[in-house]
């Protein structure tokens, strides 16, 4: 079970449950036919970003295996929610997650996505006790056009596990499919000794 204490803070950004007052922003990033581009759903209008919304609101907690985590992320900078970030429980028996994020091409460039998603493996590793999930794996999918996602991935230490060639027939087409990987112990590993990289775009 993950019920975690809000809001999180990162040093720029604030992760948080959805609330009605996040409707605009919500609207801008899903409405855009740019950032859905490689995402199984089309852009949405008002009425199925309402209805989004509302799901999102309701799962701010993991009670079970299958639930998912749904979280705002606020750059603090401009008092905007400019993405948002989603953490599943895929496996008890085998401590498997899965994380996710979507984020308004505004912002692009500054690293948010990195820096927000840093903090969901967070949550996915830590162990029950400190307030985390206690999970052993966590995997990232992704359409394998999405470079700019798979960036954001390897700079959180993941490793590209698979490539499957046309595995999924998406919006009129067939699709390949990145997985990317990250243990507990790999993730432990780069907090103690976090790599030192350039600067780059999340």
């Amino acid at each position: 079970m993950l019920k975690p204490s809000y809001p999180i803070y990162t040093a720029r950004l604030t992760l948080r449950p959805y609330t009605l007052d996040d409707f605009d922003d919500l609207y801008a990033i899903q409405s855009d036919p740019e950032v859905t581009r490689y995402l199984y759903w089309e852009t949405r209008d008002e009425a199925a970003v309402r209805a989004d919304l509302q799901a999102k609101m309701g799962a701010s907690e993991i009670r079970e295996v299958g639930d998912r985590l749904f979280l705002a992320v606020v750059w603090r900078e401009v008092e905007r929610v400019v993405g948002g970030v989603t953490l599943t429980w895929l496996s008890r028996e085998d401590g498997g997650g899965e994380i996710g994020y979507v984020f308004n091409r505004e912002f692009a460039g500054h690293g948010l996505a990195t820096e927000a998603t840093s903090a969901l493996l967070r949550l996915a590793f830590t162990l029950p006790v400190d307030g985390g999930l206690g999970l052993h794996r966590v995997i990232g999918r992704l359409d394998a056009r999405n470079t700019a996602s798979a960036k954001v991935l390897e700079r959180l230490g993941l490793r590209r596990e698979a490539h499957f060639v046309e595995n999924e027939y998406v919006k009129g087409e067939w699709t390949d499919e990145l997985v990317y990987a990250i243990l507990e112990s790999e993730w432990l590993t780069r907090r103690v000794s976090p790599p030192r990289t350039r600067a780059s775009r999340g």
